[in-house]
C-alpha cells in the first residue's frame, strides 16, 4: 500500500487539475505569520486585489460580527478583525472558488460539501473557544479544510471516485476503504495539501486523523482533537446523536446541554458566513443533490478558469525555475503558447546604455535570427513597441486609432511573425524597462486575447520579474569577483614583500654553490634552469599587487618546441609528472622562433601540464603537440598582433576523467575549480588571461570521462629589423 501511495502523490503532483493559492494570497499568508509585518503591509496586498477586498468588507460587516457601525475601508477591517481572522477569510474564499470549479453530479454534491465543511469550521471555532484554544481563527480554518483530500480525489479521478461513492452508500468507513485501495485516502490527500500551500504543520495533522478510532485522539494535541469533534458533531455524519455527544463528553467533558448549544449557534452562524463568503451551499433541509442547468454551465466556466489558473501557475514555475536569460525567455514563449495558445512570439530587451530596445531570438538557431539586428530607438516613441513601453500599457496594430499609423518598422515586424498584426506587451519590474512582448496574431483571436488581458499582463509582468532577477544575479556575480580580485591584490602586496628576501637569499647561495663545486661536477645547466625559474617566481610575485592586470614582458626569441621540451624534463624529473604517466611530444620541427615573451608563455603551458598531471591521479597519457598552421582562424582571435605571419597551434590533452558540465560554462573565470579543497581556481583564469595578452586565443574540449583538450592559437610573429 506504502508503494501504490508514493506511486498514488507522484501523479497527483503533475495533475493538472491541482489547483494552486493565488500568488497574491501566498503573499497575504506570509505576511499574517511574520511577526514584524504591519497592518499597513496587510493592507496593501488585499487593495491589490478588488474581490478580496470587496469579500473581506463584506464579512466584517456581516450578521456574524455583528458590529453596530458600517466599516468601509480594509485598514479598519484589519483593526477590527485581527490578521488572522483576515488570512482565514482570504484562504477560505480563494479555496472555494478554486474547487468550486469542479463539475457537480448527483453523486458528489459541491453544495452539500461547502455546508458540511463551513459546520465544521463553525463547530471548530466555537469548540476552540470553549476550550480557551489559543487560535479559534486557526481551528476555523483548518475545520473548513478537513475534507479537502475528496475534491482532490474529485476532481482528478472522477470516475473512479464515484464508483467509491457509488459502492459505499454513504457510510464514510467504506468510502475511506476504497480511497485506500485507490491509492490513499482523503485525510492524506487533504494533509499533503495544507502542507503544499505551507499553512500550519498542525493543521495538516488535524486533517490526518479526523477520522481516526476515538480511543487514539484521547492523546493528541488540541487542535486535533477539535477537528476530529467538530466533524463529529456535523448533521451530514452518520452517527446518532447519543453517540455524537458521548464523544464529545469523552473528549472534552461536555454536558449534551453545551453541545446542544453550541450546534444551535453553527447552524445561526452557516449560512450568513456562506453568504459573506460568496460560498454556495445547499440548504439543511434539502435531501436531494440536485444541479440546475444553470448550475452546470456555471460550474462549466469555473472548471476552464481553474484550469487556466492551474496552468498559469505552472508556467510561473517555470519561469522562477530558469537560470538564465535564454531559459527565462524559452520558459515565457512556452507559457503563451500554453496558457493562452500564441504560437507566433518575438521578444525585444531594453538596453539602458543606447536607450534601444534590442531584438532577442531563441529559436535553436538563435544565433542567425533576423530579429537579432532590429534595434528600436526609444527617444522618438515612433515605433508601437517603443509606444507600448513608455505608455506603460498594451497595444495592439488592429486599433482603429493605431492601426494607420504604423511606423515602417512595426509593419516590417507584422511581416516577420507572418500574422494579421500584433499585441505588443511592455515588461517592467521594479518600475524599470525591461522589454517588450510582441505577440503575432490573426485578427480573429484579437477579442479573445482582450479579454485575458489582465492575466496576459500578470504573467509579462512575472516574466520581467524573472529577468530583471537575473540582471541583478548577473552584476552582484561580477561585483562579488570585483571585490574579491580587489582583495587578493592588497593581500598580495604583503606577498609580495616577505617573499622577495627568501628569493634573494636562494639566488646567492646558488652562485656561491656554483663557484664551489669543482669542473668534474657538470651541474651549471641545472644551476642555470633553477635561476630562471626563481626569477620567473620573482616576477609572478611581482604581479600579485596587480593581480587583475597581467603585464606583459620584452619579447625574445623562443623556440616553443624547446620549452615545451625543457618543461616536460622538469616536471618528470620533479616528479609532478610522475613515472605511470606517459608523455607524448609530436613537435612540429618546421616551427619557427619567434618573438614572444617567455614567462608569460611559460607560465601558461605549466599551468596547462600540471592540471592534466592532476586530473589523472598519477596514470595515463599526456599529449603534447605543435604545428605551423595558416590564417584560417584569424576570425577567432579577439586582437590580431602586428607583423603576423601566420598561427602556431599548441595543444596539450590528457585521458584524465574530464571536466563537468557545470564547471565547463565557467571554465576560465576566477575562482571556478573542478578539483575540490585546496585549490583556489585562479589557473585557467590566468591561463586565458595570459593567451588573450599574448593575442591568441585559447578553446577547450572535454568529455564525461572522454579526457580534456587545451588548443591554443598563437600569432607566429617575427624580429622586424629597424
Amino acid at each position: 500500500m506504502q508503494e501504490r501511495s508514493v506511486q498514488f502523490f507522484d501523479k497527483i503532483k503533475t495533475s493538472k487539475n491541482l489547483p494552486s493559492l493565488p500568488q497574491i494570497l501566498l503573499k497575504l499568508i506570509e505576511l499574517c505569520n511574520s511577526e514584524d509585518s504591519t497592518f499597513k503591509d496587510i493592507a496593501q496586498v488585499i487593495d491589490k486585489d478588488t474581490s478580496l477586498s470587496a469579500k473581506v468588507v463584506k464579512m466584517v460587516n456581516s450578521v456574524y460580527y455583528g458590529l453596530s457601525k458600517r466599516v468601509t475601508s480594509i485598514d479598519q477591517s484589519l483593526v477590527l478583525l485581527g490578521q488572522n481572522t483576515i488570512k482565514n477569510i482570504a484562504i477560505s474564499a480563494s479555496v472555494n472558488q478554486a474547487f468550486s470549479k469542479a463539475k457537480d453530479n448527483s453523486v458528489f454534491g459541491l453544495k452539500v460539501f461547502w455546508r458540511h465543511s463551513l459546520m465544521c469550521a463553525i463547530l471548530s471555532k466555537l469548540i476552540a473557544k470553549k476550550i480557551s484554544y489559543a487560535s479559534p481563527d486557526e481551528a476555523f480554518l483548518t475545520g473548513l479544510l478537513h475534507d479537502i483530500g475528496k475534491l482532490v480525489l474529485w476532481v482528478n479521478f472522477p470516475k473512479e471516485y464515484a464508483d467509491i461513492l457509488n459502492s459505499s452508500k454513504g457510510q464514510w468507513d467504506l468510502v475511506l476503504a476504497g480511497e485506500a485501495r485507490h491509492g490513499t485516502t482523503h485525510c492524506e490527500v487533504g494533509a499533503w495539501l495544507i502542507k503544499r500551500w505551507k499553512l500550519q504543520s498542525f493543521m495538516a495533522d488535524a486533517v490526518r486523523y479526523h477520522h481516526e478510532a476515538v480511543d487514539r485522539i484521547q492523546d493528541a494535541l488540541a487542535l486535533v482533537k477539535i477537528i476530529y469533534v467538530g466533524n463529529i458533531l456535523c448533521p451530514e455524519t452518520n452517527k446518532e446523536k447519543e453517540v455524537k455527544f458521548g464523544i464529545a463528553k469523552n473528549i472534552f467533558g461536555f454536558e449534551n446541554s453545551e453541545v446542544e448549544e453550541i450546534i444551535l449557534q453553527a447552524e445561526k452562524d452557516v449560512i450568513d458566513i456562506a453568504q459573506s463568503l460568496d460560498i454556495d451551499i445547499e440548504p439543511l433541509d434539502v435531501s436531494e443533490k440536485t444541479v440546475s442547468e444553470k448550475d452546470h454551465e456555471k460550474q462549466e466556466d469555473l472548471i476552464q478558469e481553474v484550469k487556466d489558473i492551474t496552468l498559469f501557475h505552472g508556467t510561473l514555475q517555470n519561469l522562477l525555475e530558469a537560470h538564465d536569460e535564454d531559459s527565462i525567455l524559452q520558459a515565457a514563449q512556452e507559457g503563451l503558447h500554453i496558457l493562452f495558445d500564441v504560437k507566433n512570439v518575438l521578444f525585444f530587451l531594453h538596453e539602458s546604455e543606447r536607450n534601444i530596445l534590442l531584438g532577442k531570438g531563441i529559436a535553436p538557431d538563435k544565433n542567425n535570427d533576423p530579429i537579432n539586428e532590429v534595434t528600436i530607438p526609444l527617444q522618438n516613441g515612433k515605433s508601437l513597441l517603443a509606444k507600448s513601453l513608455l505608455q506603460r500599457r498594451p497595444l495592439n496594430s488592429f486599433s482603429d486609432s493605431i492601426k494607420d499609423k504604423l511606423a515602417i518598422i512595426d509593419e516590417q515586424i507584422i511581416r516577420l511573425v507572418e500574422q494579421d498584426g500584433v499585441l505588443c506587451l511592455p515588461m517592467i519590474a521594479h518600475k524599470q524597462y525591461v522589454g517588450v512582448i510582441v505577440l503575432g496574431l490573426e485578427e480573429a483571436r484579437v477579442s479573445h486575447l482582450t479579454d485575458k488581458i489582465k492575466l496576459l499582463m500578470m504573467f509579462t509582468k512575472q516574466a520581467a520579474s524573472a529577468l530583471q532577477a537575473n540582471y541583478l544575479t548577473q552584476n552582484q556575480a561580477k561585483l562579488i569577483q570585483s571585490e574579491r580580485l580587489s582583495a587578493t591584490s592588497t593581500i598580495a602586496q604583503k606577498i609580495v614583500h616577505e617573499a622577495n628576501t627568501p628569493l634573494s637569499v636562494t639566488k646567492n647561495y646558488l652562485a656561491i654553490l656554483k663557484r664551489k663545486l669543482s669542473e668534474d661536477q657538470p651541474v651549471e645547466e641545472e644551476i642555470r634552469i633553477i635561476n630562471e625559474e626563481i626569477d620567473r617566481v620573482a616576477l609572478i610575485i611581482s604581479e600579485l599587487s596587480d593581480f587583475s592586470e597581467l603585464k606583459i614582458q620584452p619579447n625574445d626569441p623562443v623556440d616553443v618546441n624547446a620549452l615545451l621540451s625543457n618543461l616536460i624534463r622538469i616536471f618528470q624529473e620533479s616528479l609532478i609528472l610522475k613515472p605511470d604517466i606517459n608523455t607524448h611530444l609530436k613537435l612540429d620541427p618546421s616551427l619557427p622562433a619567434v618573438m614572444t615573451d617567455k614567462n608569460r608563455m611559460t607560465q601558461v603551458f605549466s599551468n596547462l601540464i600540471k592540471n592534466a598531471a592532476e586530473a589523472m591521479s598519477g596514470r595515463g597519457n599526456l599529449c603534447i603537440s605543435t604545428r605551423d598552421i595558416s590564417n584560417y582562424i584569424a576570425d577567432k582571435i579577439n586582437q590580431v598582433a602586428d607583423n603576423t605571419q601566420g598561427y602556431m597551434e599548441i595543444i596539450i590533452e590528457d585521458d584524465g576523467p574530464g571536466i563537468p558540465d557545470s564547471v565547463k560554462a565557467q571554465l576560465f573565470e576566477p575562482y571556478i575549480t573542478s578539483k575540490g579543497a585546496g585549490h583556489a581556481g585562479l589557473g585557467l583564469s590566468i591561463v586565458y588571461n595570459a593567451v588573450k595578452e599574448l593575442k591568441g586565443a585559447i578553446t577547450c574540449e572535454s568529455g564525461n570521462k572522454k579526457g580534456t583538450s587545451f588548443k591554443i592559437a598563437l600569432p607566429i610573429t617575427q624580429h622586424q629589423e629597424s
